[in-house]
């Protein structure tokens, strides 16, 4: 699913309820009338939803979805997804009011079945939980891995994470005796890279490489790309990748029966094409056209969204590079110069 949500970019999504690893923060509220101080939350370790919660989130923003991509209008699903999910699935809908403000003459209704839940206990807000679903499009053997969360009891489940990834590439997750998942925390020094540190971890490895991360589709291969794409006749091409870990692009993970964990981040991009003297842009497609500001004279730059789900090793495993299994990015925005 490629669907990008200029509407909801970085900038702006940055003043969201904060989304952090199973943290157990507590509200603490002082009352002047008194003199004394109220502590209100979650002190106690609970599920993050029951299933029941869970499957109705899944439903609801399936249909939030589905009307959303027919009519081509982001406010139809804007309090369902949130995060990077949220980003990447709006620019597409923005692209698509322009180029077909009547509809979507391409939609096709998603439908997910067969799902699994994969629920941590934690204390406190925000809460979160991993659906494990089939779909109707894309390859029948594939698996959409999908984070929802909520920042308090008053907010519905909103999606924030979305990978796809082959079955047999959906890990194994740690489980209590009632069933209940196992968060891992931001700062977990039991893992090859602490989950906070994976984002700007992964940028700095597209810019320079390095062992941090095993060889693959989004990693070694990915760099190759990029440096075959750099230089050609006539054209140049830059890129920039930033860490984005605020708000609900915080990192989420669950403990995987290796002693690893399966954690979800994004990052943030930018490709900067520029022409020669006397060469030209290639034209772009007709979203990055309806997403673009400024006239394309000598240089267009490309801004993307983009959310990754690797295998973060324990620090007793053998190889301690992390293994990228999913990265499904989205155009937010360009600029022509």
């Amino acid at each position: 699913m490629s669907r990008d949500r200029t509407a909801r970019s970085p900038q702006k999504l940055r003043s969201l309820n904060r989304f952090a690893l199973a943290t157990g923060a507590v509200t603490v509220l002082s009352l002047a009338a008194s003199g004394c101080v109220v502590v209100h939350g979650e002190r106690e370790v609970v599920p993050a939803a029951t299933r029941a919660e869970a499957a109705r989130a899944l439903k609801d923003f399936t249909t939030a979805y589905n009307k959303a991509d027919k009519a081509n209008d982001a406010s139809l699903d804007a309090d369902r997804v949130t995060g990077a999910l949220g980003a990447i699935d709006g620019g597409k809908l923005k692209a698509g009011q322009v180029n077909n403000p009547g509809g979507n003459p391409s939609h096709a209704p998603l439908e997910l079945t067969d799902a699994k839940f994969a629920i941590p206990e934690k204390a406190g807000w925000p809460r979160w939980f991993v659906a494990d679903a089939a779909a109707n499009k894309g390859l029948t053997s594939s698996r959409w891995m999908l984070v929802f969360t909520r920042g308090s009891a008053n907010d519905v489940w909103q999606a924030s994470y979305l990978t796809i990834l082959a079955a047999a590439d959906v890990p194994k997750f740690q489980q209590d005796e009632d069933g209940w998942a196992q968060p891992v925390t931001a700062d977990d020094a039991a893992l090859a890279i602490e989950p906070e540190k994976l984002s700007q971890s992964y940028a700095t490895y597209l810019k320079s490489g390095g062992d941090g991360f095993a060889p693959g589709t989004h990693t070694s291969l990915y760099r190759e790309q990029r440096e075959k794409n750099a230089s050609k006749p006539g054209l140049a091409r830059q890129y920039i990748d930033e860490p984005l870990t605020s708000g609900d692009y915080a990192p989420v993970g669950l403990r995987t029966t290796d002693g690893g964990a399966l954690v979800f981040f994004t990052t943030h991009r930018y490709e900067k094409q520029t022409a020669a003297p006397g060469a030209d842009i290639p034209v772009p497609s007709a979203d990055v056209e309806a997403l673009t500001t400024g006239e394309i004279k000598q240089s267009l730059t490309l801004e993307f969204v983009s959310n990754q789900a690797v295998l973060d090793p324990g620090k007793t495993a053998k190889d301690q590079r992390v293994a990228v299994l999913g990265r499904v990015e989205g155009l937010t925005g360009a600029k022509g110069e």
